[in-house]
């Protein structure tokens, strides 16, 4: 079986500046992988590159074995989930329209995988009518999640899902796609800028710096400073935030 996801030497400039810097790794089906780093670190345009919608200068993605330069970027897109930041729902159509808008397109509209999928996130059927503006930022958010796992994808890429999430709104979401992506089979890519979410969700934390991958280890590796300089540095935060949390307990 081939990997879920390759890249082979996949570079992406914007002029003479490169955005990513000749990649080349391989991702195993049903794993849980996330790619950090600091801003500017080429973390989002190699994600983007796998849904074409970041073309890569040079180099290929391979999707289980299959150029995704191969199909047209519409039926690849669609055989992808992808949940970012800013949600994008469309505000004119309900939770249901947005939840299905994919098995429309496709020319397959399903109203019972809708109520599946608003099941699976947890969101009660009667938000099924509502527009997304009488949601919460956490709710919308899970009516991304579901939107992007209605038509049945394999691949979950997530660009900084939770970031505009208060903490334990961000956490609850987090621990539900980690639970969904295991009780679905997926493979999932979440790109963020917070460690400590990196360590607690994947299997394999992928750290980028200037367009490369400096690093590509477990998060038990990472915690040990085996994955080198730039991890460290990263790791060195949530660690630095967990001391400075115990000693203001000790005082209490």
């Amino acid at each position: 079986m081939p990997p879920a996801i390759t890249f082979d030497a996949v570079s992406k400039l914007y002029g003479e500046a490169a955005a990513v810097r000749s990649v080349s790794l391989e991702i195993a089906s049903g794993s849980f992988i996330a790619l950090v780093g600091s801003s500017g670190s080429g973390k989002s345009t190699l994600l983007k590159t796998i849904n074409r919608l970041v073309p890569p200068s040079a180099g290929r993605v391979l999707l289980d074995g299959v150029d995704v330069a191969a199909q047209p970027s519409a039926l690849l897109r669609r055989s992808i989930g992808y949940v970012f930041q800013n949600i994008g729902l469309f505000p004119h159509l309900t939770v249901g329209r947005n939840i299905g808008i994919g098995l429309e397109l496709a020319g397959r509209p399903d109203p019972a995988r809708v109520a599946e999928m608003l099941d699976l996130v947890d969101l009660p059927h009667g938000i099924a009518t509502r527009l997304p503006a009488e949601l919460s930022g956490g709710q919308q958010q899970r009516v991304g999640v579901a939107r992007a796992l209605a038509p049945g994808p394999r691949l979950l890429l997530m660009d900084e899902p939770f970031g505009a999430l208060d903490p334990i709104t961000r956490d609850a979401l987090g621990r539900k796609v980690r639970d969904l992506h295991e009780r679905l089979g997926l493979t999932t890519i979440m790109v963020t800028h917070d460690m400590a979410e990196a360590l607690l969700l994947a299997s394999r934390v992928l750290v980028m710096a200037k367009g490369g991958i400096v690093a590509d280890a477990t998060p038990a590796d990472l915690l040990a400073g085996k994955a080198g300089p730039e991890a460290e540095a990263l790791v060195a935060v949530p660690r630095e935030q967990m001391r400075r949390l115990m000693a203001l307990d000790r005082e209490a």
